[in-house]
């Protein structure tokens, strides 16, 4: 059993700190307006500099196989980490809002 709690990304909180794993470019095609995006592989590195260990994180990804490793690792580092089960899939599809930093519409892929 897991040590943390699963979430809908319907159910996140409008006001939820949102942390993005996703890759560089999945970010800049689609992301959560107000997200923190640090790419999985940089966790490890900037996670102490870069997370309030009080706050409360919704980790996303595209479809949870990134985020539910990085909630689990935070949650091991002491942090309050939330995993986005249906990812930014379920984001989409639950009508959230999305932005994107190419200039084209907001996307998920």
């Amino acid at each position: 059993m897991a040590d943390f709690e699963t979430v809908r990304a319907a159910d996140v909180p409008a006001d939820g700190a949102l942390l993005d794993v996703r890759e560089d470019y999945e970010f800049a095609e689609g992301h959560a307006p107000g997200a923190l995006h640090i790419p999985v592989e940089q966790i490890p590195a900037r996670f102490e500099a870069e997370l309030d260990p009080d706050q409360d994180y919704y980790v996303i990804c595209r479809t949870g196989g990134r985020a539910v490793q990085i909630t689990a690792w935070l949650t091991s580092q002491g942090y309050s980490a939330v995993f986005v089960g249906d990812g930014m899939g379920g984001w989409l599809e639950a009508g959230r809002p999305m932005e994107s930093s190419t200039g084209d519409a907001p996307q998920v892929r």
